[in-house]
């Protein structure tokens, strides 16, 4: 195994001062920190958009109109790269998950493993996803069909998220935001989208205001209160992640750029200056690094489908220098080593717009095909941003 080229006197060191600034607690999803503790004194001011968006793009969370058209085409041709992704996400996908007929009202959730309510609530934004994009390349009414009814499952009984005895209710709130974009990127496709036949999802004026009110619960309830933790960290990212897309749905220029502006204030306490990245060695594993990463490619190609691109050069490029520092992490040159994890599929999403040789290196590693197994991201990005244009 290589080694860090830095002393171990050092490296202890450095391990001892991160430890002195970052609360740890061993939950599933978070690193605590003090309110105003910070990876460099950047993050202590908010690097605000230098840009308003008033006017949204629709589709306009994760996929635009452009995007679909152009992998739906190549998708359309069974004999390209294009549909052997297809077949290994999407197709995937909905081929082994079910199209639910009951929903949860009240989804329990737990820190430190996945419950049964969790996969459910998670996992139908997912199939959402999969399904609207399955009905984007094929126009087959049923697959928009399955999708509004997932949707208006949820919308019409979800009631509340609660935590299972020993868990923080804090939990609650980074639950709500990684699925609110699951199900609203869904929700995009089936509302703006029309496929190549010119029939469209019939999105009626009652799904949007029950959908609506549904994103509301996870909003005002749950995914506003995450900066109340004081955590500046990766579930600071997925709060403002989550906001960005329940903006974009919403046409709310509002809560979009409150989801901006956290994500960009937030960047340089999760990846200091020469691209570190604090969570790694602090949690000692190599995946909680991944969801800021991720939050972060994800917030930055719906600011770029919107217009103002600011996340993607935001504090320098930092989230380049943070993939870099990610594949160091996979080359074993960091505090632990990560070649042979699982790589999140943000990579991709990143990868078409930096074009960097370390990112090409990362997703060299093995397209990932697969959801995250705690189903905390959106995935399928190999078919729809690998190799897809800069529109």
């Amino acid at each position: 195994m290589k080694r860090r080229k830095l002393s171990f006197f050092l490296f202890t060191a450095a391990c001892v001062a991160a430890t002195t600034l970052l609360l740890v607690r061993c939950t599933k999803n978070s690193v605590s920190q003090p309110a105003n503790t910070a990876a460099d004194p950047a993050s202590a001011t908010p690097k605000l958009s230098t840009q308003s968006v008033t006017t949204f793009v629709h589709p306009g969370v994760i996929v635009s109109k452009a995007m679909l058209d152009y992998i739906g085409a190549q998708a359309n041709d069974n004999t390209t790269s294009r549909y052997a992704d297809y077949s290994a996400t999407v197709l995937d996908y909905c081929n082994n998950n079910p199209v639910p007929t009951t929903w949860i009202s009240v989804v329990h959730v737990a820190s430190g493993t996945t419950t049964p309510d969790e996969k459910r609530f998670k996992g139908d934004g997912l199939l959402a996803y999969a399904l609207a994009l399955r009905w984007a390349k094929t126009g087959t009414a049923t697959y928009a069909t399955q999708v509004k009814q997932i949707l208006d499952g949820w919308s019409n009984n979800f009631s509340s998220i609660t935590n299972d005895s020993g868990t923080p209710f804090s939990q609650t709130y980074l639950e709500a935001s990684w699925a609110a974009p699951n199900f609203v990127a869904a929700a995009e496709i089936i509302k703006y989208y029309v496929p190549a036949n010119g029939v469209g999802g019939g999105w009626t004026s009652t799904e949007d205001t029950n959908f609506t009110n549904f994103l509301n619960n996870l909003k005002n309830n749950y995914i506003n209160h995450v900066a109340d933790m004081g955590y500046h960290n990766n579930w600071d990212i997925s709060e403002g992640y989550a906001k960005m897309a329940i903006g974009v749905f919403l046409n709310s220029s509002s809560v979009y750029q409150s989801g901006e502006d956290i994500l960009t204030s937030t960047e340089p306490s999760v990846i200091a200056a020469d691209g570190t990245d604090v969570e790694l060695c602090v949690r000692s594993d190599c995946h909680h690094f991944q969801y800021s990463l991720t939050g972060l490619s994800y917030g930055a190609t719906i600011s770029a489908i919107q217009g103002d691109n600011v996340i993607y050069g935001a504090n320098g490029g930092r989230l380049s220098l943070g993939y870099d520092y990610m594949r160091k992490a996979y080359n074993n040159q960091e505090c632990i080593p990560c070649s042979g994890q699982y790589v999140y599929p943000g990579v991709e999403v990143a990868y078409r717009h930096y074009q960097t040789a370390n990112l090409s290196s990362l997703r060299a590693i093995g397209a990932p095909y697969e959801i995250p197994s705690d189903i905390t991201f959106l995935g399928f990005t190999t078919y729809t941003h690998y190799n897809v244009p800069l529109f």
